[in-house]
């Protein structure tokens, strides 16, 4: 049993429920200061993050992740412990299995086999691991980004664990990710019995008309990279607590994710003067949860998706892909980041899996990342 398996299996076993670290961070650091690394735990509210970096000189090449999971559900719904890390025939079992406590393993093992073989390796390596992905996504890697760049230290490349596979380790590589801008929306109406709508205004009725057009809007085509743009309302409630009252007030919230085609403020710009054309009274509040980025297909693109073909024999897809991730944090200052992790089919699933084959390939794929960046 390879070291890397063990060392995934030990991750797992700790249950790291967000915004919790369980100690899996002291895990890796322990291992990347054997190695030579300088290890700087930066904790903000209750999350549990660290920076780690061994050189002084550029380029920094970094390697992101987090250690916190999603809760494991209804445990009805698991054949096994959720965080036993138990293997059945080639399947490593556990939450955070692919989601991504098996890439981090794969990055540890890596980066230390790396560095025993090259000591004197071209510029610098790091690592920037948080406890907040799952979460809020407040005080982790947007927070120790803040402090690296108001410090003045830079990352050039950065590779994130995220499972990025959709069928088979190797298929998927993200070289961006859509923006996420959400809005929280109240329609003000005025209560009244339904025997006499017109003493009331109903909110319902003024809202209805409003989210056909809003989804019947082609928003855009994408592009050579990014799906056409999507919306979605995930939330919607009116009521006064009577089948015979009008509601005076509609709550909503809805979801863009959007490309590079747009910007936030463009889309918010739309939807006001789509809700001010039709005479509606409203108060709507805004969130932006991540700005699109797009990585150029060039060095750090390339080279791991040439490292991906050279350990799986596959070609992999240039996807941007998926939801959100803490990409959208760190590529705003100017680091090209690539995603590529785990097949992505089990994650947030009652009996979380990877094949025990894929550990390895895994762990293979960042080490010729690095010897092509840094070698």
């Amino acid at each position: 049993m390879s070291d890397t398996l063990e060392f995934t299996r030990e991750l797992i076993r700790r249950p790291s429920v967000t915004p919790e670290d369980a100690g899996c961070q002291a895990l890796m650091a322990e291992r990347l200061e054997r190695a030579g690394f300088r290890i700087e735990p930066m904790p903000f509210g209750e999350v549990t993050n660290f920076w780690a970096r061994r050189g002084s000189e550029s380029p920094v090449l970094c390697f992101a992740g987090h250690t916190d999971v999603v809760p494991v559900g209804p445990l009805d719904e698991w054949d096994r412990d959720p965080f036993g890390a138990e293997i059945d025939d080639g399947i490593l079992y556990g939450r955070g299995a692919a989601d991504m406590k098996a890439s981090l393993a794969a990055m540890v093992d890596a980066v230390t086999d790396f560095v025993a073989a090259n000591p004197k390796h071209k510029g610098s390596i790091a690592f920037l691991i948080t406890s907040d992905e799952e979460g809020r996504a407040r005080d982790g890697t947007l927070k120790v980004m803040d402090a690296l760049t108001a410090r003045g230290e830079h990352i050039d490349w950065c590779v994130i664990g995220e499972p990025s596979c959709a069928t088979r380790l190797g298929d998927t590589v993200r070289i961006g990710r859509r923006g996420s801008l959400s809005g929280m929306l109240t329609v003000h109406g005025q209560q009244g019995h339904v025997a006499y709508p017109q003493l009331a205004s109903n909110p319902i009725q003024s809202f209805a008309p409003l989210l056909a057009q809003l989804y019947a809007h082609h928003l855009d085509d994408g592009n050579e990279f990014f799906p056409p743009s999507s919306f979605q309302v995930v939330h919607v409630e009116a009521g006064a607590g009577a089948p015979n009252v009008i509601p005076g007030s509609l709550r909503a919230r809805f979801n863009f994710r959007y490309s590079t085609v747009w910007d936030h403020h463009q889309l918010q710009a739309w939807v006001h003067e789509l809700f001010n054309a039709h005479e509606m009274e409203y108060t709507l509040d805004w969130h932006l949860s991540g700005k699109p980025f797009l990585t150029p297909v060039d060095t750090l693109v390339n080279r791991v998706a040439d490292a991906v073909h050279q350990v799986t024999g596959i070609e992999p897809e240039l996807s941007t892909g998926g939801g959100t991730s803490d990409g959208r944090f760190i590529a705003p200052a100017g680091t090209h980041v690539v995603e590529f992790g785990p097949v992505n089919r089990t994650i947030h699933k009652a009996n979380e899996q990877i094949p025990v084959a894929d550990i390895e390939p895994l762990r293979e794929v960042y080490s010729r990342i690095l010897t092509a960046m840094l070698g």
